[in-house]
């Protein structure tokens, strides 16, 4: 499957993919694989780690990409498998406390503006189970009900872990962390 690069559309990649031609395998890992990558630095801050599951997870991804019946939902497709291969491996590694506080009726507002150096440093501070959630929710786009199912926990633990991350960073923000 000989194709210009930058005429290779996800079609043609998947279905490459699926004959297991290298080309089109090497093509979609280097479209995809820094974001993959950042996706799995956000849930378990640590660049080894991440670069495995970043390989991990593309096994998966090319022994899987036939079961995928839509190229239009590729890239989200992928994502679930890293975040999925990142929560495992951290649970692997170690049991992440997720704690059931009370959330309080105050309202968390955002410095701005807000520097994204700034508030990645302070997010990697934060305690690992409020880190997981606020990288679930804020940075990928999950709800609530999906994070509780991915993570084995409850709506209201999510909720409460969001908040409380917000909480945390809101203050390391203020202090110039």
């Amino acid at each position: 499957m000989k194709t210009n690069t930058y005429t290779l559309i996800d079609d043609d990649l998947v279905k490459g993919c699926i004959e297991k031609d290298n080309h089109s395998r090497k093509l979609l890992y280097n479209r995809y694989s820094n974001e993959l990558y950042t996706t799995a630095y956000h849930i378990v801050n640590d660049k080894d780690l991440s670069n495995d599951i970043l390989h991990d997870s593309f096994i998966q991804i090319f022994n899987d990409i036939k079961s995928l019946r839509n190229t239009a939902v590729l890239k989200f497709w992928m994502r679930k498998i890293v975040i999925h291969t990142s929560l495992k491996t951290l649970k692997k590694l170690r049991q992440v406390e997720y704690t059931d506080q009370p959330i309080s009726d105050g309202i968390i507002t955002w410095p701005d503006p807000m520097s994204g150096e700034l508030l990645e440093k302070a997010m990697f501070n934060l305690p690992e189970g409020y880190r997981i959630v606020f990288s679930l929710i804020a940075i990928e786009g999950y709800k609530h009900q999906e994070v509780a199912k991915m993570l084995n926990i409850s709506e209201g633990t999510s909720k409460s872990q969001l908040f409380h991350a917000k909480k945390h960073l809101r203050k390391m923000l203020s202090n110039g962390h």
